[in-house]
């Protein structure tokens, strides 16, 4: 087994150490989400809390580490007996993002429970960190039947495993950290609100801080067992911290005006639910027992407030997370009845002060911000040219319906188009290819049934072998590609008419995050084109590009088109499976080089040839319409809805339509 790396060893990171510890402390908090850009310590600081866990008494010989003092009754390797036990270190047991269900939460052998009525049962990671860690990287990675099955065990303590009637359950009480970087999509907001605390951390911008970290780390790299050896009368005296403190925890009082302060403060932030609350009084319970002390101050529940609400408040994936400082302490101030003076403390003593800043808007520089250049008179009276807009606000989002792409496919579990996928409703059985995961039991037993006598069956059981298994073959949903071609050029750069079509836009990707699509976005003027956003399942970050895009300039729609073109083909390289949708948003014209509009219709034409679903938002205002929007939607083998009907919810089947258009203009 390898060298950790020393957890009192991490320079900085106050808040993510701060929160792991409280979490070690009492893990009745709920666990760790830790949220920050890559190559920040996450995962090491995560590994190295493990060492750090007091050992815990098991039955000796039980899968499923039961408790001696009080074993599960329901234990699939009990009953077990009241006795002494043994002990064991903790365990940190990580899930791989592209983990199986069986290997979650264990695997039946259902061949043997319809042949023989045993209950052979394979444990999974549920068990295995049972009163333990279970750690889940790039945890918004995760797949939306693995989070379905981690909000059940972390919401009844246990784990059920179920095959056609048999079943088994295990109790499963862990601890769960996850780490993400947010540029590569949320979390779901059910799995959101299971962590009890949250944290932001950024590499430091301090040179000296900086090279201390390389320092550390070539050390430790160069000989692990030496670099730990060092650093152990440092985690020792952390491990007995922790012991104390669990040890003075149950003798914590939470009094009426600290339990005022956290009612206070969860509805001056409208918190959803009750859990707020629950985490901030354990939280605040255990950063008391923490410091040695017996009473929780307004210290303690401040800091409770920071590590716990941040994530909570957010109403949508474009709400940045963090909480308004000075309103905290307004509130603090306003329901604290505790003496002693520390509600007037806005920087209390302890690891970082806790929680993070609210963020500015994500703008990294590239748009322009100061006033727009002088522009010449173009097409349709907008600026043209090398004339540049500055850019504007989106308008407010709006629900829209959805768009799928037709036919059945076979990609990432998502909530947009037909697929085949583990879980979803049954539309038939084939035979298991590798492991059987969901057994089709007529599809079985008609298999099996013209065999008995041949098998010499006497007995009533049924005689089942290999050959006989089918896997039940289900349709759910998929997520999809969907790719945003914006016309950002002049014509398009009248103020109140891009503010409106950035908020279409934005409404698709509210859309797109609640099916849990991957996005992209390119945009074209002047005289090209450019991926702005390739494709991310971050669609927080999709809305920050959209943002601050300028308009001006002239309109190489065919510009746009080929690098729509050339992203699929490089996307489709690295995830076939997942079936594309492409947005294309303007109002139809074509202008600069020679013959823009025919250009742009023979790169229309690439996408119908490859059976691309699209649709073009016709954004064209006026009098006087042209129609050039429906036309290039003839071309793409799509069709075309204009703004007003995807806010008043026409578009329901909306991508079918466009592939019937397309058979039948074939």
């Amino acid at each position: 087994m390898s060298t950790p790396f020393p957890f009192t060893a991490v320079v900085g990171q106050d808040d993510l150490r701060l929160a792991l510890l409280l979490n070690a402390v009492s893990p009745a908090v709920g666990g760790v989400l830790v949220r920050g850009e890559k190559g920040t310590a996450k995962s090491t600081a995560v590994r190295a809390l493990s060492v750090l866990i007091p050992e815990v008494d098991v039955v000796a010989g039980c899968r499923f580490s039961c408790a001696p003092a009080s074993p599960d009754p329901a234990c699939p390797d009990g009953p077990h007996e009241v006795g002494p036990g043994t002990k064991r270190p903790a365990r940190m047991v990580e899930l791989p993002v592209g983990a199986s269900e069986d290997r979650l939460v264990g695997a039946l052998d259902i061949e043997r429970a319809l042949a023989e009525g045993v209950k052979a049962f394979e444990p999974g990671l549920l068990a295995d960190a049972h009163r333990g860690i279970l750690y889940v990287d790039e945890v918004n990675l995760l797949h939306d039947h693995l989070v379905d099955l981690l909000l059940d065990a972390a919401a009844m303590g246990a784990s059920y495993v179920e095959r056609e009637g048999v079943s088994v359950r295990h109790a499963a009480r862990f601890l769960l950290v996850g780490t993400m970087n947010p540029e590569e999509g949320e979390l779901r907001p059910q799995l959101l609100d299971r962590f009890g605390l949250t944290v932001e951390v950024a590499a430091s911008r301090e040179p000296d801080q900086r090279v201390e970290v390389v320092r550390r780390r070539l050390a430790y790299d160069d000989d692990p067992e030496g670099f730990a050896a060092r650093w152990d009368d440092e985690e020792s005296a952390v491990r007995a911290r922790i012991v104390a403190a669990r040890a003075l925890l149950p003798s914590v009082l939470l009094g009426d005006g600290a339990l005022r302060q956290i009612a206070a403060t969860c509805a001056a932030f409208e918190v959803d639910g009750m859990r707020a609350d629950i985490v901030m009084a354990r939280t605040a319970t255990a950063l008391a027992a923490w410091a040695g002390r017996t009473e929780v101050l307004a210290e303690d529940v401040r800091q409770a407030a920071l590590l716990a609400l941040p994530h909570r408040r957010r109403r949508n994936p474009f709400d940045a997370p963090g909480l308004d400082e000075d309103k905290l302490d307004e509130t603090l101030e306003e329901f604290g009845e505790q003496g002693g003076g520390e509600d007037d403390d806005p920087d209390p003593d302890g690891p970082g002060g806790g929680g993070q800043p609210p963020q500015e808007d994500p703008d990294d520089g590239s748009g322009p911000g100061d006033a727009p250049a002088q522009a010449e008179s173009g097409e349709g009276g907008q600026p043209q040219g090398g004339g540049e807009q500055s850019p504007v606000r989106a308008a407010e989002p709006f629900r829209t319906k959805v768009l799928s792409v037709p036919g059945l496919g076979e990609g990432a579990a998502g909530r947009r188009s037909r697929a085949r996928t583990e879980h979803g409703r049954t539309t038939g059985s084939r035979r298991p290819q590798g492991a059987l995961t969901k057994l089709h039991l007529a599809a079985t037993v008609q298999a099996a049934a013209p065999h008995q006598l041949a098998r010499g069956r006497s007995g009533r059981g049924l005689v089942v072998r290999r050959d006989d298994l089918r896997q039940a073959t289900r349709e759910g949903r998929e997520g999809n590609l969907v790719l945003f071609v914006v016309d950002a050029s002049g014509s398009m750069a009248a103020r109140q008419r891009m503010s409106a079509v950035k908020g279409a836009v934005l409404s698709l990707l509210l859309d797109a995050y609640q099916r849990r699509d991957k996005v992209g976005l390119v945009t074209f003027r002047g005289s090209a084109a450019e991926v702005a956003l390739p494709p991310t399942s971050s669609v927080d970050a999709a809305a920050a590009r959209l943002e601050s895009l300028p308009t001006g300039g002239r309109t190489p729609l065919a510009a746009g088109l080929l690098r729509a073109h050339d992203v699929l083909r490089v996307e489709r390289l690295r995830d076939a499976a997942r079936r594309p949708l492409v947005v294309v948003v303007t109002d139809g014209r074509a202008t600069g080089g020679p013959e823009p509009v025919a250009l742009a219709g023979r790169a229309a034409r690439l996408f119908a040839a490859d059976s691309v679903a699209s649709v073009v938002v016709d954004c064209e205002a006026g009098a006087v319409r042209l129609g050039l929007a429906g036309q290039l939607a003839v071309e793409l083998g799509g069709t075309a809805v204009t703004l007003n009907e995807l806010r008043a919810d026409s578009i329901a089947g909306l991508v079918r339509d466009v592939q019937g258009n397309s058979r039948r203009a074939a």
